[in-house]
């Protein structure tokens, strides 16, 4: 079987983001066991100009969504970006994880040489064919706020290994 757009992608995102959430239960499983706030995990950037643990987060499950969405020609709907406690967070990963599943491989496959523009910062965009645009903008951008989110928890204590990014547990 050849690789497709929805293979390289739709199982890829909903792993990892099964992922994230096991690693956001064990964070806040930390925080619990340790009787201090699991907020101050959630405001938690390993540097100053870095954006905290809850960005992370949403910008990982919109990094999925909105890559998908601008690949297969669908509309993302708007989402909010208001959660700030572990349990919100993993209701938006889930949220994302529905989504996601909602999204039929053909509506992906056959896309590769589609230009898709999307926004690079707030004020300009760049245009790239989406399997470009998947490999080489989705995905890593994806992979850098899932490891960011990861390293922030390990960075603070939570028991976490190389098993909990890549699935392992």
């Amino acid at each position: 079987m050849s690789l497709s757009m929805s293979s390289a992608s739709l199982p890829v995102f909903t792993s990892m983001l099964g992922n994230l959430r096991r690693i956001l239960d064990k964070g806040l499983a930390h925080a619990e066991a340790r009787k201090f706030d699991p907020l101050v995990l959630t405001s938690y950037r390993l540097a100053p100009d870095m954006l905290p643990f809850t960005r992370q987060v949403l910008i990982a499950c919109d990094a999925a969504r909105l890559g998908v969405a601008r690949i297969g020609g669908i509309d993302p709907g708007r989402w909010e970006d208001k959660e700030t406690s572990f349990e919100e967070l993993k209701a938006r990963i889930d949220r994302t994880v529905e989504w996601l599943a909602a999204v039929k491989p053909e509506q992906l496959d056959g896309t590769e040489d589609k230009e898709v523009t999307f926004p690079v910062g707030r004020e300009s965009t760049r245009t790239m064919k989406a399997e470009a645009f998947l490999k080489h903008w989705v995905l890593p951008n994806f992979y850098f706020h899932v490891t960011t989110a990861y390293a922030i928890l390990r960075h603070n204590g939570v028991e976490l290994g190389k098993a909990d990014y890549l699935g392992g547990r």
